[in-house]
């Protein structure tokens, strides 16, 4: 990863909310798991919204030459998982995310604090 992990987490983060994704939570996994540093969860109306969300990060974090070494979950869309090593993302629709409860799986995990410029005009709508 020619990135910092970390530095990843505000992009991913804006991304989803810039597509209109909601319930966004980033945890810090480097004391909990030996498999990645960071998981990215959010949730997106329909698979479409999902699948979208999926293909602007991949587009976003390219452009700064970081690319995934899976993806998964691009046809259906209602669990899309995008696996940059140290930074995992998964995007549900609601009813998956609800069934799966991934955030319980990690609960000792720490949440990052991560910054999302939010657009006054979205907020207001």
């Amino acid at each position: 990863m020619q990135n910092d992990a970390f530095s990843l987490l505000p992009i991913i983060a804006q991304t989803i909310y810039d597509k209109k994704g909601f319930n966004i939570l980033t945890l810090d996994m480097r004391k909990n798991s030996s498999i990645t540093d960071y998981v990215v969860i959010a949730e997106g109306n329909v698979d479409r919204h999902v699948i979208a969300m999926g293909k602007a990060i991949e587009s976003a974090l390219s452009e700064i030459g970081e690319y995934p070494v899976h993806v998964e979950g691009m046809q259906a869309g209602d669990w899309v998982v995008l696996d940059y090593m140290q930074v995992m993302v998964h995007l549900f629709v609601p009813g998956v995310r609800e069934k799966y409860q991934l955030e319980l799986l990690w609960q000792e995990a720490e949440i990052v604090d991560v910054n999302i410029h939010v657009d006054c005009q979205r907020a207001s709508s």
